[in-house]
């Protein structure tokens, strides 16, 4: 596993860097000696020592990120890299599930997902936010059930993907129920 180690706020000292490698480069057992890449941005803010862990696995085009903090940095990174494992025991567990699924049906499943927003954009009485930071990524064809997952490993409340089976950008989010939205635009 290629490991590059970023600081914010922090000089990184060899000592830090070495204890980074050898935790994050164990999740590496999981993909059975592919290629991998992670980027490890560590970073203090006030008191806070921050871990941030980004790996994107090319064969399936997922993205695995964590971020923890604590007051110790090298805790940190003990619970960053415990995150990590967590969502890679969930993400391969899902997989197996669906390939079970997938074996004992003739078709393929399909999830149902209400597509009524419950909320508003900006609360009553608020002023509307401004647009502070701009981020760019390539749209890969995914499923519905993909993309939940996807949106699971990287911890966010929205995802957005372009959908395999109908050739559009849509818009998955989390629901306050803890259900999932699909937000389809009609063009």
């Amino acid at each position: 596993m290629n490991i590059t180690i970023y600081g914010k706020n922090i000089d990184v000292t060899e000592a830090l860097k070495e204890y980074a490698r050898r935790k994050v480069g164990k999740v590496a057992r999981y993909f059975n000696g592919e290629p991998l890449q992670a980027q490890v941005t560590l970073s203090i803010e006030r008191d806070r020592h921050i871990v941030e862990v980004t790996i994107p696995v090319p064969t399936n085009g997922l993205l695995i990120r964590a971020e923890e903090e604590s007051d110790d940095m090298y805790a940190s990174i003990d619970m960053v890299v415990d995150k990590l494992e967590r969502q890679i025991r969930k993400f391969k567990t899902r997989l197996n599930r669906k390939a079970r699924r997938l074996e004992a049906t003739t078709g393929q499943a399909v999830t149902e997902l209400d597509t009524a927003v419950d909320e508003p954009a900006w609360p009553e009485g608020e002023e509307e936010g401004r647009v502070v930071r701009t981020k760019r990524f390539a749209v890969k064809p995914m499923t519905v059930d993909e993309a939940i997952l996807q949106m699971n490993l990287l911890g966010h409340d929205f995802f957005v993907f372009a959908n395999a089976t109908t050739g559009q950008v849509n818009v998955l989010y989390r629901r306050r129920d803890g259900q999932y939205g699909l937000i389809e635009p009609e063009f």
